[in-house]
Formats: structure tokens, C-alpha cells, sequence
């Protein structure tokens, strides 16, 4: 009996203490992760991060240098491996939802994970960037010797698939090089934002209120839209097609490119201008609450617009530097001032459009006087109320005793009441500020997607006119090129989903 009593005090002592350690445990792990800084652990899963980003970095620098120790496939396989984890989270994250989904989660730990997501795309991008603009170089030397009669030094090397496939899978990826690019840079923005909203809490009776769209007399923003957008594309095919000839040929196909910008610049420019007056006269005041999608709205657009502002500031010197007098001097002058003039602009109206606070979609009709006791009521009359002819048989007493029966019951109905009477709310019609505002929303937004298409599908004539390269050298403004076109080319397709959404809020 005493061993059993010993053995019985021996096993509840152990197991409270294994219950004390594990108490000292969890508020030893509380007491580490509980009271963390939020902005320790931001910088902790954005420095994670950027070293995995810089680590591709690096491996694409080397790869680039022909006869390399790095290889390609090191690349390839350390953005596998970087895919591979960012699925199995999602994987995982997608089970641990659905499994507590009648859960309510106190804190969410995706911050690090998030940031893998951001900067693996970010790496697939500069990867994009890097091999469209390789086969972009070599497309442009080619032209360059053709013209001037010079044999290439490098030949190139011949693809092992002699089928006609091949050479029609190989011709049409290029088409889709654009789409790829900006896929990744704009789902690294999204990753982004989704990250600054981790552990956010959001005031959900703030947002109840829908985006009405409305489209009546919505006609002559999309018919000049769409007329840019169908011009864009013949300029694009007539560019690509006289550039292959000879010199006078080229350089008139370059002069129609900078007519052509130039005319739609103009447009942009005279939209914006009209749409930052129009908010000069509506005082409507700012929405000033914090959201992390519309602040890195603004920094993007800024952002962004350095490249095409420095590429323009760069053309304009050589313009007024360089002796010779090409055709497309001065018009490249001229496009390359509206260049930045257009942007500048732009960037006011779609952030003055997104800080604007909505107009409420609903009003009363200013006309009609008011008329409070109508909303007091909230039965419905009878229904054979304008059905029986009371008068028939009663031409007084039936109406007043039917009056004082509705009267005793609380029901007035007042059905002899003049129309003016009578305040009821009346939809809000498109009015012609809104209207112009919507019409150049979606001016701005195909003559975006129009300057898109043509630097993204090969219409570059900083490559073909020869003033800059003739200014910097052509090692320097390739450089120069390489940096501000990729991100010309993000500005356009961002400032496309930017202008949606300024549609949507007018």
C-alpha cells in the first residue's frame, strides 16, 4: 500500500510539473512574440525578403556575361525553388482557412511568406525584362548591320527543331513577352498592398456603400478611345514593317511616330487639363483616412514616371547638342516636352480623383418642397381603397366616416394632395460634370493602353533615330534604355487600372 501511495504521489508530482513547464513555456513564448514591434516585424519579413531578391540579382548579373561559371539552369532552378515554397504556403494556407473557418483568427502570420511571394515575382519580372530586352538588342544589331552591309561577328545560333512549328512557337513568344512582364510587376504590387494590410484592422460599416456605374450619354470618351487604340495598332504595323528598308524609309516611319505621339499627347494633356479644372470648381472635399492601396497608387505613379521622364530629358539634350539635322528633330523635341508635360498632369487627375470623397448616389429633388409627415407614415393603405366608390351611396358620410375610421386607426393617408407635396428620393442623374469626368477617364484610359501596345510590341524609335546614341555612345543609352523602358511600360498598365477605378468612383 505505501509503494502504490508513493508511486501515486511520484505520477501526480511529475505531471504537474510538465503542466508548470508548459505554462512557463507559453508565456515565455508570449512574452517573446506577444509584444512585438509592429514595425520590428515588418522590417524583419521585408529584409528576409530583399536578400532573396538580391541573391537573384546577383545570379542574373553573372549569367548575362557570355561564358559565365554561373549557368542559366542556376537561375531556373533557384526561382523553382522559390515557387515551389511560395505554392506549398498557399497550399497550406488554403487547408488551415478552410479548417477554421468558424474560427475567429487573432493574428495573422503571413507577413514573411508575402514577402517571398512580392520578390519572387519582382525576380521573374527583372528576369522577363532582361531576356526581352536581349532578344529586342539583338533584333535592333541585326537591322543596324543589314543597313550598313557589316557581317555579324557572333552568328547566331540555329535551333536544333527543323519543323516549322518550332520556328512559329519560337516567333510567337515574343508577342507574349509584354503580357508576362506586366503580369509580374502588377501582381507584386497587389502582394504588396496585401502585405501592408496584414494585421490591419478595417472598420467594416465604413465601406458598405457599393460603386454605381452609370453610362448614359457616356459616348464620345470611348469613341475617341477607341479610334486611338485602332490608329495605334496601323502605326504600329507601318513602323514595324518600313523599318526593315532603307534610310529615307526609316527615318520617315520615325517622323510618323513622333507625329502620331504628339497628337495624342495633346489630347491627354488637354483631357487632364479639363478634368483638374472641373475638380478646381466642384469643391468636394479629400478623403483623408489611411489606405494602403491608394498611397501606393501615388508612389507608383511617381515612381514610375522617372524613367520615361529621365529618357525625355536625355533626348531633349541631344536634340540641342548634337549637330546633325535628322527629319525628326524637332518633333522629337516636341514629343519628348509633352512627354513629360503629360505625366505630370496625368499623376494630379487620377490622385486628385482617388483622394476625392464619393458624392452619395441617392438625393431628394430640390425642387420639392418638404413634406416630413409623408415618411412618418408606414402602413400601406387598404386595398380597396380607391376600388369602392364611398360616394355612391354616401356623398358626405362616407367619405368622413371613412376618414374618421382611418383617423382612429392611425392611418392618414392625404390621397387628395397635390404631386408637389409629396418628397420622395429621386435617383441622382449623371450630371454634366460627372459625365465629362467619366468621358475623359475612359479617353485616358485607352490612350494609356494605346502608348502601351506600341513600346511593348517593338515600336521604339530612341533605338532607331540615332541623336541620342550619337550623343551618349551606344553602350550609355542602351543602358539608359534598358532602365526607363521597362518601367514606361508598368506606368502605362498601372495608370490603366488607376483610371478604371477613377471610372468607377466619379
Amino acid at each position: 500500500m505505501s509503494l502504490n501511495k508513493y508511486c501515486q504521489s511520484s505520477s501526480s508530482s511529475s505531471s504537474s510539473s510538465s503542466i508548470r513547464d508548459k505554462k512557463v513555456f507559453s508565456k515565455l513564448k508570449l512574452g517573446l512574440t506577444g509584444d512585438y514591434p509592429k514595425k520590428n516585424a515588418e522590417l524583419l519579413s521585408a529584409q528576409y525578403g530583399i536578400n532573396l531578391f538580391l541573391v537573384g540579382v546577383a545570379l542574373m548579373l553573372a549569367i548575362a556575361r557570355h561564358d559565365s561559371f554561373v549557368k542559366e539552369k542556376d537561375l531556373l532552378s533557384f526561382t523553382t525553388g522559390l515557387m515551389i515554397v511560395q505554392l506549398l504556403w498557399m497550399l497550406w494556407y488554403i487547408v488551415m482557412r478552410h479548417s477554421q473557418r468558424k474560427k475567429q483568427t487573432q493574428r495573422d502570420v503571413n507577413a514573411t511568406t508575402c514577402w517571398i511571394r512580392v520578390f519572387t515575382n519582382l525576380l521573374l519580372w527583372c528576369n522577363s525584362v532582361m531576356s526581352e530586352t536581349e532578344h529586342f538588342m539583338s533584333n535592333h544589331m541585326r537591322r543596324i548591320f543589314a543597313l550598313e552591309n557589316i557581317t555579324e561577328g557572333e552568328p547566331e545560333v540555329p535551333c536544333n527543331c527543323t519543323t516549322t512549328t518550332c520556328s512559329l512557337l519560337s516567333q510567337s513568344f515574343t508577342y507574349l513577352f509584354p503580357f508576362n512582364i506586366e503580369y509580374h510587376i502588377f501582381v507584386s504590387a497587389l502582394l504588396f498592398v496585401m502585405w501592408k494590410n496584414i494585421g490591419r484592422t478595417i472598420d467594416m460599416s465604413s465601406n458598405k456603400k457599393s460603386l454605381v456605374t452609370k453610362t448614359q450619354g457616356f459616348t464620345l470618351g470611348p469613341i475617341l478611345g477607341l479610334l486611338a487604340l485602332v490608329s495605334t495598332i496601323g502605326i504600329l504595323v507601318v513602323y514595324i514593317t518600313r523599318l526593315e528598308g532603307p534610310l529615307e524609309v526609316r527615318q520617315s516611319a520615325i517622323s510618323m511616330f513622333y507625329i502620331y505621339g504628339i497628337i495624342m499627347l495633346l489630347v491627354m494633356v488637354s483631357a487632364c487639363a479639363l478634368g483638374l479644372l472641373i475638380y478646381r470648381v466642384n469643391h468636394i472635399p479629400f478623403d483623408a483616412s489611411k489606405n494602403p492601396s491608394r498611397q501606393l497608387d501615388t508612389e507608383l505613379l511617381f515612381g514610375f514616371s522617372l524613367g520615361s521622364w529621365f529618357m525625355s530629358w536625355c533626348s531633349i539634350v541631344s536634340v540641342f547638342s548634337n549637330p546633325s539635322d535628322p527629319p525628326h528633330r524637332w518633333t522629337n523635341l516636341t514629343y519628348s516636352l509633352l512627354i513629360i508635360l503629360e505625366k505630370y498632369v496625368q499623376n494630379l487627375f487620377i490622385i486628385e480623383s482617388l483622394y476625392r470623397q464619393q458624392e452619395s448616389v441617392q438625393r431628394t429633388d430640390p425642387e420639392l418642397p418638404a413634406a416630413p409627415e409623408v415618411f412618418s407614415v408606414t402602413l400601406s393603405p387598404p386595398s380597396l381603397n380607391g376600388i369602392i366608390n364611398q360616394a355612391y351611396e354616401s356623398p358626405d358620410g362616407g367619405r368622413s366616416s371613412m376618414e374618421n375610421e382611418q383617423e382612429d386607426n392611425g392611418q392618414v393617408y392625404g390621397c387628395q394632395r397635390k404631386q408637389s407635396d409629396v418628397r420622395l428620393p429621386v435617383e441622382d442623374p449623371l450630371n454634366m460634370k460627372r459625365l465629362v469626368l467619366k468621358n475623359i477617364a475612359i479617353l485616358l484610359l485607352l490612350c494609356n493602353i494605346s502608348l502601351w501596345i506600341l513600346p511593348a510590341f517593338g515600336c521604339r524609335p530612341q533605338y532607331d533615330n540615332g541623336l541620342e546614341e550619337e550623343t551618349f555612345g551606344f553602350s550609355m543609352w542602351a543602358t539608359v534604355l534598358n532602365f526607363a523602358i521597362p518601367l514606361n511600360l508598368f506606368y502605362r498598365i498601372h495608370s490603366v487600372a488607376s483610371l478604371f477605378e477613377v471610372f468607377r468612383r466619379v
